[in-house]
């Protein structure tokens, strides 16, 4: 009796293994995920750098503006007050860049955060007290533009100091503390270049007590004080 062998079928070749559906998957999973992240990752840089060329968180550091601002408050400044620009600042990285626009120009009153100009990396918080092309002195702690008497809305505490007259340029301020006796200012290191302004106090959020908008004060409207010849034409 002959064994009859059954010929292999090469139509139906055996199966093998199929890979499953996850396996297949897991790629395009994989950068769907990477995706994503990416692209969280580029929207926070670009919130980043929106909230950091508008506005900056400040801590005050010091005495100088009593009794108006305190030491350890928080502000908000808004950097788009007088200049706006992009400011990106990435020291890890050696990345520094700094391009503003020069809108508008600080009023008198303005309270103004700045870079020191004897120390760029340490900034400052003061009040504009006098604008470009002015002459400010100061006599027994008081005040005066082109030989007129300052009045002060925002209640100073009083100097007792003299400075001389000081010639600004078109580009330059003349600022000062609130607290006149203890605020190194422009009565010690000179006039302010415009250039150094980070941007205008706009808000104080911290501690809660001190929430408010930081007030402006209008000097174009205010009138003469009582026995005292003032020319208010020039003060505005």
């Amino acid at each position: 009796m002959t064994d009859l062998e059954t010929p292999p079928n090469d139509d139906f070749p055996e199966a093998g293994p199929t890979p499953s559906a996850d396996s297949q998957a897991n790629p395009a999973s994989f950068l769907g995920v990477l995706g994503e992240f990416i692209q969280t990752i580029l929207l926070a840089f670009v919130i980043f750098l929106l909230i950091r060329n508008v506005i900056q968180n400040f801590r005050i550091d010091g005495i100088s503006m009593e009794p108006n601002l305190h030491d350890g408050q928080f502000l908000i400044i808004n950097r788009f007050a007088y200049c706006p620009g992009l400011h990106l600042d990435f020291p890890p990285l050696g990345i520094e860049l700094n391009k503003t626009w020069c809108v508008s120009q600080p009023q008198r009153g303005d309270v103004i955060v700045f870079h020191y100009p004897r120390d760029p990396s340490r900034d400052f918080i003061k009040r504009v007290i006098g604008l470009p092309n002015e002459t400010v002195e100061v006599r027994n702690g008081e005040v005066l533009i082109d030989g007129n008497m300052l009045p002060a809305p925002f209640g100073p505490n009083p100097g007792s100091y003299s400075a001389p007259p000081q010639k600004l340029g078109s580009d330059e301020l003349y600022v000062m503390g609130d607290n006149r006796n203890n605020s190194s200012d422009s009565h010690m290191w000179g006039p302010l270049p415009e250039h150094f302004i980070v941007g205008k106090a706009w808000l104080s959020y911290w501690p809660p007590q001190y929430w408010s908008i930081v007030p402006h004060y209008d000097f174009s409207s205010l009138a003469a004080l009582p026995g005292r010849a003032l020319a208010w034409a020039g003060l505005r």
